[in-house]
């Protein structure tokens, strides 16, 4: 099970009075707050369970969790004094799994999570992701010597440099190894011996709301770059061959390359969402909890290469077949868009941008209904398409 621990503490004084009555991590970006834009965008890679450091106002932290989150494993750990962003990981030893995502609670760095996890090295404690910038003037830089960190450099360096991105993946041992207080970018990681750390640098949107002009930014941009493009799949006859009500991992073939398509499309940034009719569940064949079981199977899978599903979309109904609340004409079932445009509401998906690929009429209707592009019926039209739009 995968787990990513959000830090969460600093009182954010760069922001002067903004951060008085709110903690940062809870600052309204386009009327939500940060930490709701950060947490959804974790969500999406399959983490299952979530710890957030608190620190400063750190039970408007804790309430806002339980208010909003209270379907998800999200468990909130508020820091008695303030430690430091090493001393609050330290705290929090005992909830940690033997390894885990790291993120800072301030900031959004958008790529490809799962592909941190396959970078790490064995001797490694730690994955750090980088980002390029043309300035590093307020960042500070990381130095590499190949994919391992050799050096900080202090802030104050102008031109263009890789930056630490504030995501990374750690193991727990490097936990022993920290100090009571203090900070994990300024003091402890410096410190480690070279070969602790490796780095690895990735494109994609970043911003860091620490500073107020970078909050105000952030207002527009966060809701404009985090709006993506998706590309819809169908499941059977797509994925994996199809031999009829697939819904045991045992009987679970995948197709040729299929696994590394779906890994370049998560690369690009664009949303994966599957939409698959499920008629079995209608008639019996299955339960919607073994298809939810294939569905973890197929994460489990694709998370080996460092590749994910962003969401499951299916319809159990049937027109003719089955028993309530099974039996009925549904809106959702393909050939109608009603999965869709469903997935599009709830990811605030660019449809406009959006393609399909499914191998049957219903998967082609159902797209053209939604008003996407359809380019195939098989995954490998996506390579061409970026082909040519390159």
């Amino acid at each position: 099970m995968m787990q990513a621990v959000i830090l969460a503490g600093g009182r954010g004084q760069r922001l002067g009075s903004l951060t008085d009555e709110i903690p940062k991590p809870l600052l309204p970006i386009s009327g939500k707050p940060f930490m709701s834009w950060l947490i959804r965008n974790i969500l999406r890679f399959g983490f299952k369970e979530i710890l957030v450091l608190a620190g400063y106002k750190g039970e408007k932290i804790k309430h806002y969790l339980e208010e909003n989150w209270a379907q998800y494993d999200i468990k909130c750990v508020i820091e008695e004094e303030p430690l430091g962003t090493a001393g609050a990981l330290r705290n929090s030893a005992e909830f940690l799994r033997s390894q885990f995502f790291l993120f800072n609670g301030d900031t959004i760095f958008d790529f490809n999570y799962l592909d941190l996890k396959i970078r790490m090295s064995a001797e490694a404690l730690g994955c750090m992701a980088l980002r390029e910038t043309e300035d590093a003037f307020r960042y500070g830089s990381v130095v590499l010597n190949g994919n391992f960190v050799c050096r900080f450099q202090e802030k104050n360096s102008k031109g263009p440099s890789l930056v630490n991105g504030g995501v990374y993946i750690l193991r727990k041992r490097i936990v022993d190894l920290l100090p009571p207080a203090g900070s994990l970018e300024n003091d402890f990681f410096p410190s480690l011996p070279r070969g602790s750390l490796v780095g690895y640098p990735y494109q994609g949107f970043f911003i860091d709301i620490g500073v107020p002009d970078d909050y105000l930014r952030a207002q527009s941009l966060i809701p404009s770059s985090l709006k993506k493009p998706a590309v819809f799949l169908d499941r059977d006859g797509t994925l994996n061959e199809d031999k009829g009500y697939v819904y045991r991992k045992e009987d679970f073939n995948w197709l040729p390359g299929v696994k590394e398509a779906i890994k370049y499309l998560n690369d690009l940034g664009y949303l994966v969402i599957v939409v698959t009719n499920q008629a079995g569940i209608a008639r019996g064949y299955y339960s919607e909890q073994q298809m939810h079981e294939l569905h973890e199977f197929i994460n489990k899978e694709l998370a080996e290469i460092g590749a994910h599903i962003d969401a499951y979309y299916y319809c159990p109904h049937h027109p003719t077949e089955g028993k309530p609340p099974y039996l009925q004409d549904c809106d959702c079932r393909k050939p109608k868009p009603g999965l869709i445009l469903r997935a599009a509401k709830d990811w605030d998906i660019d449809l406009e941008a959006s393609i399909g690929i499914g191998d049957k009429d219903s998967d082609i209707q159902a797209f053209e209904g939604a008003g996407l592009k359809y380019i195939g019926r098989s995954i490998y039209s996506i390579y061409e398409m970026v082909k040519r739009q390159k």
